[in-house]
């Protein structure tokens, strides 16, 4: 089972990158391509065209792919020759996006490889976005088989993301709009979707009289490296909370869809959402905890703390790390703790949703020491590696009855000898082309989203105290480790 239904793909396409010189396309969105067409994903008429205001030449951009995107693409799924055919495909067009008259050139260009879908992806400032649109719009180019694809960041609070969503409404329907959100395009989100409506055996686990807690963690090793600018201005709750770990913490929490329409599913989403107990001033105070990495030994590097960060202004209270205790005020999941982890410079880079499942009523055996924090679990990994882990308890070995835990464990790479897509863009872009919006980020999930985070937001904005120091290349505060020891409960693996 797959969360993309088979719909057909076009027989000819235009992608069009705005930013097209850019970072995002450079190091993400072109290798994407480029393993699509290596894999025979795309169609012989399909053209791509990156789109930027530096003065670049053709040939200069080409040569600017070479040296960027190239380094981008694993080496054991590189090939000269295939890079070579999948150049043919690359053009470029000087635009100033902010510039009406510059349109009409593009224009030219998209008549003369007419396609039966356009994509207009749009890797810029989310100030362009309007602009774009209405500009596409006012040369003809928003047709109905226009899309447009917005990456993040979409706002910086509720009333920024409604503003987005109404320029944009403007001049593009709600079903020609895809908003992305490259985990959902992971492998591992899908096979979560598999393992629950694919199989009789976990859904009658699937609920609070039988799940403990749930667990979500992204960690990153890596500092805010160049991202000086917008990092200290969004922060991780803005960065990786408000997108990526609620829409894990809706594919976890989700009521079964009717079927793998996007609507189905994405109605589910919102109805997780919608279900997110609201926090007040006091239980911010109280569930939450916000954090910022000091200097510190960091894979093996010293490494500096983020306020000695090349651009970070002096004594910035922008948050690092963010651990937050949610709830879902439903009957499946009521009284069930979800918490969701995420921050920069921890001691390793690695995306996992943990379901623990609560212990057995009456223990007859003797359990291990880890015995209070280890009950049977299921681990779905997402990064770096791709996994589904079953956790139990077995007899081990000998003339004793102790138990022991022991894993099943699914690897995908292992099981499905083929090669996996990387970083979820690969399925995503082909989506775009193919009309699939099941794995994009509806509009009112996204104000629904806003809305559960802004009061965090709001109530950090007016706490002097700033948020707590963490030493890099440790796992946090250690109040997001009490945020869980005050419910008896230990952070997978004892982090």
């Amino acid at each position: 089972m797959s969360a993309v239904s088979q719909l057909p793909f076009p027989e000819s396409f235009n992608m069009v990158f705005f930013g097209g010189a850019g970072d995002l396309v450079t190091r993400k969105l072109l290798p994407a391509m480029y393993q699509c067409h290596k894999n025979g994903l795309l169609v012989e008429a399909g053209h791509i065209l990156c789109v930027d205001r530096q003065d670049l030449s053709e040939e200069a951009f080409l040569e600017l792919a070479d040296e960027k995107a190239c380094q981008f693409i694993p080496t054991a799924d590189w090939d000269a020759a295939v890079w070579a055919g999948f150049r043919q495909r690359l053009a470029y067009l000087r635009i100033d996006a902010t510039q009406p008259e510059q349109y009409a050139p593009l224009k030219e260009r998209l008549k003369k490889a007419p396609a039966a879908v356009t994509v207009f992806y749009l890797s810029t400032a989310p100030s362009l976005f309007a602009t774009i649109c209405a500009h596409l719009t006012r040369q003809g180019l928003n047709g109905p088989h226009s899309r447009v694809v917005l990456e993040k960041p979409l706002g910086h609070d509720l009333a920024s993301a409604n503003a987005i969503t109404a320029d944009v409404d403007r001049y593009f329907h709600e079903n020609q709009v895809y908003r992305i959100d490259h985990y959902l395009g992971k492998e591992s989100v899908q096979n979560l979707m598999a393992l629950r409506f694919g199989n009789a055996l976990f859904e009658p686990l699937w609920r609070r009289m039988w799940i403990r807690d749930v667990q979500i963690t992204i960690a990153e090793d890596v500092g805010i490296g160049s991202r000086a600018g917008f990092y200290d201005k969004a922060g991780a709750l803005r960065d990786m909370v408000q997108n990526h770990l609620l829409q894990l913490l809706c594919f976890v929490a989700m009521e079964p869809p009717a079927s793998l329409d996007s609507n189905a599913i994405r109605n589910e989403k919102l109805k997780v959402l919608e279900s997110l107990v609201p926090f007040t001033e006091e239980d911010v105070h109280q569930k939450t905890v916000r954090g910022q990495y000091r200097a510190g030994i960091c894979g093996g590097k010293a490494v500096p703390g983020y306020l000695e960060e090349e651009g970070i202004p002096p004594g910035s209270h922008t948050e690092t790390f963010v651990a937050i205790k949610a709830e879902i005020a439903n009957w499946r999941w009521a009284g069930v703790p979800f918490y969701l982890f995420t921050g920069k410079r921890l001691p390793e880079r690695l995306a996992e949703i943990v379901i623990h499942f609560h212990d057995v009523p009456h223990p007859i055996f003797p359990l291990p020491k880890s015995g209070a924090c280890a009950p049977a679990k299921l681990v779905i990994r997402l990064q770096p590696d791709e996994f589904i882990r079953l956790y139990l308890y077995a007899k081990q070995p000998g003339d004793s009855m102790e138990l022991q835990p022991v894993s099943l464990d699914l690897n995908f790479a292992e099981q499905f000898k083929v090669r996996r897509a990387e970083g979820g863009y690969e399925r995503l872009l082909l989506d775009a082309i193919r009309g699939n919006q099941a794995l994009f980020v509806r509009h009112d999930e996204q104000e629904q989203a806003w809305r559960w985070v802004e009061p965090i937001l709001n109530t950090w904005a007016n706490d002097p105290k700033g948020p707590e120091p963490y030493a890099a290349g440790t796992w946090g505060p250690a109040a997001s480790l009490d945020l869980l020891r005050r419910d008896g409960i230990c952070w997978h693996e004892g982090k």
